[in-house]
């Protein structure tokens, strides 16, 4: 047994034989669990500009989807009917503490992996229909009952239904299939096919998603950064140029000298690592617009004599890299170099969301605590 919602699985036997390898159901792992938030405290959410939400409808007799994005108002739902429909919210996190403390017990993936708590709430029969992910997801039953459907591998080439936004799978077989209750969960690896549908009214299920950037974007947010960074008298050269018979031919010795010059910005260690700490921690959702209250130091130590607690933003993602006995820090995609005095608090900041007795043990300490408040990545609770 362990502590971790895993069931009787231990995590070297669920990392070697189920993460993204094959889907598994753990009946009452979270057995005491509860939804972070009502169905009318998710409707509310939804109805924040600053919320990400959906509302998809499932004509049943006609079989045709229709897909609503907020955010929304109150005769959204007043008006919704009694079957066939799901509201969608993603990033609950970001906005509830409960439910970022929902998060913490899937921390045994790496907690820069993780990308969202979306939950969903459901009316009798409502889903989103057939569908594959392109990344792992948990999905946990909090509230009433839901019917999932397993079925195949899928990629961008399986044909979806063309007259819905919703990707909607055409070619749809279901292999295996649960009912789950609260307190159970389902593991989906990427790209394997899954269909939820509610068993009666005031369904809801958490779903705790990864990020998984692609090699596309990887490589286009790598070599963007790069390029920002090069002067532009650094250029093609070929010194040492033999005569060729044709003019027009371009030599495999001139796709070398590119290659080599593609290999000296990716064999760089230390640039590809900073860069993948800061790509790994910007934020989900940016707020160019958001205001923080200066902080000063003589406050920050009164606060926390007072019993006061600083606080991780539950929108900020935290990251470190050892480097030696100092380590790079990377929160919402900045990076700060730390000294070997604050290497400690450092793995605290990345493993904890509050803390209490930190301030005052360095100068360099507090001037991280202070930027981090300042920026918004902590506060005071």
């Amino acid at each position: 047994m362990n502590n971790l919602p895993l069931g009787d699985l231990s995590l070297d036997t669920f990392l070697a034989e189920y993460w993204q390898k094959k889907p598994l159901l753990i009946r009452q792992t979270l057995p005491e669990i509860e939804s972070p938030v009502t169905a009318d405290e998710l409707a509310g959410l939804a109805c924040e500009e600053e919320v990400e939400s959906r509302l998809i409808s499932h004509d049943a007799k006609n079989d045709q989807w229709d897909l609503t994005e907020g955010p929304f108002d109150e005769a959204n739902f007043v008006d919704l009917p009694k079957k066939h429909w799901t509201l969608l919210v993603q990033a609950v996190d970001h906005w509830v503490p409960a439910a970022a403390d929902f998060l913490s017990p899937f921390y045994f993936i790496p907690s820069w992996r993780v990308d969202d708590l979306m939950i969903s709430l459901s009316g009798d029969e409502g889903g989103v229909g057939p569908h594959y992910d392109n990344y792992d997801v948990f999905l946990v039953q909090v509230r009433g009952r839901r019917k999932w459907e397993i079925g195949g591998l899928h990629d961008e080439s399986s044909a979806c239904r063309p007259d819905t936004p919703l990707k909607i799978l055409t070619e749809w077989e279901s292999e295996q299939s649960w009912v789950l209750e609260p307190g159970d969960m389902l593991y989906v690896p990427p790209s394997v096919g899954h269909n939820g549908v509610a068993i009666g009214d005031g369904c809801m299920t958490c779903s705790v998603g990864f990020r998984a950037p692609s090699h596309r974007d990887i490589l286009l947010d790598y070599y963007e950064e790069v390029a920002e960074q090069l002067n532009e008298d650094i250029r093609y050269s070929d010194p040492n140029l033999v005569p060729q018979p044709n003019p027009g031919q371009i030599t495999p010795e001139a796709v070398l000298n590119v290659q080599k010059i593609l290999a000296q910005y990716i064999d760089d260690h230390d640039r590809v690592a900073q860069w993948f700490g800061r790509c790994m921690t910007s934020p989900k959702y940016s707020d160019e617009e958001m205001t923080i209250d200066a902080h000063h130091l003589n406050d920050v130590h009164q606060h926390l004599v007072e019993g006061g607690m600083l606080m991780k933003n539950e929108g900020s993602r935290f990251a470190f890299q050892e480097r030696g006995k100092s380590a790079w820090l990377f929160v919402d995609g900045r990076q700060y170099t730390c000294s070997e005095l604050v290497f400690n608090f450092v793995k605290t900041l990345c493993s904890e969301r509050a803390f209490s007795d930190f301030s005052g043990q360095s100068e360099e300490q507090d001037e991280l605590i202070l930027d981090l408040l300042n920026h918004g990545s902590l506060y005071l609770s």
